[in-house]
């Protein structure tokens, strides 16, 4: 299985903060997993390879996208000050 996610920002440094924040989920994964993110201008993309559960595909899916919301909520409210 397998998934790629585009992720645009109005900002390269709002892509960049967020690539940062979610990068050190790259590092350890089960096997079978490979998560791999990337700044590209506005974009983050990030590709999910799962070769084991679909359980663990959408969990990891789930993880990624609850560390790229709390991230965007980060930026949000320090741009507020």
């Amino acid at each position: 299985m397998q998934a790629e996610i585009i992720l645009s920002y109005k900002s390269i440094r709002d892509a960049d903060a967020v690539a940062k924040a979610v990068s050190p989920d790259n590092v350890k994964v089960p096997p079978g997993l490979v998560i791999r993110t990337e700044k590209r201008g506005r974009r983050v993309l990030t590709k999910v390879t799962c070769e084991t559960r679909l359980q663990t595909f959408v969990a990891t899916i789930d993880d990624l996208l609850s560390a790229v919301s709390v991230a965007e909520k980060t930026i949000a409210s320090v741009k507020e000050y």
